[in-house]
């Protein structure tokens, strides 16, 4: 029988629990202290550094800010003080990673880097992150292969390495943290909401208004585990999420769409815009790998398919992303282009299009 906790370590579900940028849908326990019962009272943060030499107070002062520290199964501050008998946790962002990373020759495309952090334009097809029966040729390895002498950097140390993710088949930027407070404060960023993130999107349908919002609590289908389903934002299912959308190109029967984040749920604008009637173009999983739009001609079928065949996965681009510089406060902005297949894509819309406007 397959159990919740096999769900977690399946391999693609596991790899897109941060797609589209945003916060985890859950947290994994790293450390656990019982509090000896002779304790006398002392802040957590300072009670969690002699127990944990490897970490600095700050990190652990942004770790308690974001949510991460718990006594006795509830959020605390750092002010709090623990008291004889308290179980002190530290949560994470990913499960324990039981194997070693080993860093691997595999090219990066690098916008940007200095001492604390990373920006990689990652393409589509490379899984981000390690997972069950994937261990080998992921992002991680490759940034572990590029920092291999970098002495501060421990690629299995979980308080470097990614901020946040995006799954296997979509494109797009990433920040990756060289340093544990640039991680914690990087990922506070992401946790309140305040980092800039902007998708490029392809999907089926014409979208005929100049800007829209969805607003719909994001939960697990529960007629389909590998899928995520949109809910009434009082239904008490799921996490709430917010996405904008704005038409770019409207080509006949797709439409090329902008999606700015609010919140960064798992799967949410390909949520998010199946449920207004506008599936990703190609996305198998969500049912754009279909003709959803069009009269399905033996014409139309053969130049859908060449479509599918140019861009081989859902049409998703990390397009933008902005944050605060973690160590000298500057405001950081990057903007990728759109990769070759989903141009290529774009193009033969547009020609499709223009031919059927001519005849």
């Amino acid at each position: 029988m397959r159990t919740e906790d096999d769900e977690l370590l399946d391999p693609e579900l596991a790899e897109e629990e941060w797609e589209e940028g945003g916060e985890s849908t859950q947290l994994y326990e790293h450390f656990r202290f019982q509090v000896d019962k002779g304790q006398t009272p002392m802040r957590v943060d300072k009670y969690i550094t002699e127990k944990l030499p490897g970490f600095s107070r700050n990190r652990v002062q942004m770790a308690a800010d974001a949510g991460y520290v718990l006594a006795c199964g509830k959020v605390v501050k750092s002010s709090y003080k623990v008291k004889g008998g308290d179980l002190i946790t530290i949560m994470m962002d990913r499960p324990k990673y039981e194997h070693e990373i080993i860093a691997e020759d595999i090219p990066l495309n690098i916008v940007y880097e200095d001492t604390e952090l990373m920006v990689i334009n990652k393409p589509a097809g490379l899984v981000v992150h390690p997972g069950c029966g994937n261990y080998t040729g992921t992002l991680v390895n490759a940034i572990a292969w590029h920092l291999k002498d970098d002495p501060k950097y421990d690629p299995n140390d979980p308080g470097v390495g990614l901020v946040h993710r995006i799954d296997k088949d979509t494109s797009g930027l990433l920040v990756v943290a060289k340093t544990p407070d640039a991680k914690t404060h990087l990922g506070l960023q992401f946790f309140n909401k305040t980092t800039q993130r902007e998708y490029n999107a392809l999907v089926w349908g014409c979208i005929d208004v100049d800007e829209g919002t969805v607003v719909g609590n994001i939960a697990r289908n529960p007629k389909d585990r590998m899928q995520m389903a949109v809910f009434a934002p009082d239904s008490g299912i799921g996490k709430h999420a917010v996405t904008h959308y704005y038409p770019l190109k409207r080509l006949g029967y797709v439409t090329l769409v902008k999606c700015v984040l609010e919140t960064g749920r798992t799967h949410q604008i390909r949520a998010h815009m199946k449920s207004i009637g506008h599936v990703l173009f190609n996305d198998e999983r969500y049912g754009g790998n279909e003709i959803l739009k069009g009269v399905p001609s033996g014409t139309y079928r053969q130049f859908v398919q060449n479509c599918f065949d140019t861009c081989p996965r859902q049409a998703l681009h990390a397009k933008t992303l902005g944050f605060v510089h973690p160590k000298t406060g500057e405001k950081m902005f990057f903007t990728s282009e759109l990769p070759e297949d989903m141009q290529n894509l774009v193009a033969r819309w547009e020609n499709y299009i223009e031919n059927k406007a001519g005849m």
